[in-house]
């Protein structure tokens, strides 16, 4: 059941996630507290902040991964409740660092393992696997291969092509192209930021790159501690930051100035 805060005044859908005083708390350690954050719906939303300050928290939040000690947690209008969790995860597509791939199975069944669980026939199955693939440009010979058997760039398309086998509505993505040498992730970042705007879907991204982040991000959200400390485009945070924290974050991050001159150009 949706709420008026999460639907817009047509019933169209205005925030994907809804954190609403969420905490977690790990023994002594406080990981997320009390944070208030909507994630809008059709836009890429980038977490940023240092380690240890609550963005994969978050994102375990939103795939039902992880439980909330208090508050709330709304994905796509609906509370994270164990009885519904896994229909709601359907409707979410998840990305972890190397694809996060199953070592003993093809890519092409790590791929369609969920879709041939819900019954999907071969024919359906093979049509989505070769749109997926002219999607993220993967050759469609590489399919077949074992994970190991295919380059690190190449297997975060095969995690990516699994997140999207069932086209779902919200996209998350914890640190994606982090283990990838430097070349390899500027020309993922460039096929990321086409696909997104192509599917208009809801994604949150984490990052620890302010670069990264304001290049793929629509907005930005940057944490320490726990908490938001200031959300915004990136030339808000480097021009009107609210916090000597954020001068000291984007200070350290000399890339994401050459980010922002680009966008100025």
């Amino acid at each position: 059941m949706t709420t008026a805060s999460t639907e817009g005044s047509a019933g169209e859908l205005r925030h994907a996630i809804e954190f609403t005083r969420t905490t977690v708390r790990f023994g002594a350690t406080t990981a997320v507290n009390g944070i208030e954050l909507s994630v809008p719906a059709g836009r890429t939303t980038a977490l940023i902040g240092p380690s240890g300050c609550g963005k994969t928290t978050l994102l375990r939040l939103a795939v039902g991964l992880q439980r909330a000690d208090l508050g709330d947690v709304r994905v796509l209008g609906r509370r994270i409740e164990s009885n519904s969790l896994a229909e709601l995860r359907h409707s979410i597509g998840y990305v972890v660092q190397e694809g996060g791939l199953f070592p003993h199975l093809s890519c092409e069944k790590n791929v369609s393992i969920v879709a041939e669980f819900l019954g999907w026939d071969s024919e359906r199955i093979r049509a989505r696997m070769s749109e997926l693939c002219a999607l993220v440009q993967l050759p469609e010979d590489l399919i077949a291969r074992a994970p190991s058997k295919l380059s690190g760039g190449q297997r975060q398309r095969v995690g990516l092509m699994r997140a999207l086998f069932l086209d779902p509505e919200l996209l998350l993505l914890d640190e994606p192209l982090a283990a990838l040498d430097p070349m390899v992730r500027a020309e993922l970042q460039d096929d990321l930021k086409q696909i997104f705007a192509r599917l208009e879907k809801s994604v949150l991204l984490v990052t620890h790159d302010l670069a990264e982040a304001g290049y793929l991000g629509d907005e930005l959200v940057l944490m320490r501690a726990g908490q938001v400390v200031q959300r915004g485009s990136l030339r808000e945070l480097f021009e009107e930051p609210t916090d000597p924290f954020v001068t000291s974050f984007v200070s350290a991050q000399r890339g994401a100035r050459d980010v922002l001159a680009e966008a100025a150009q």
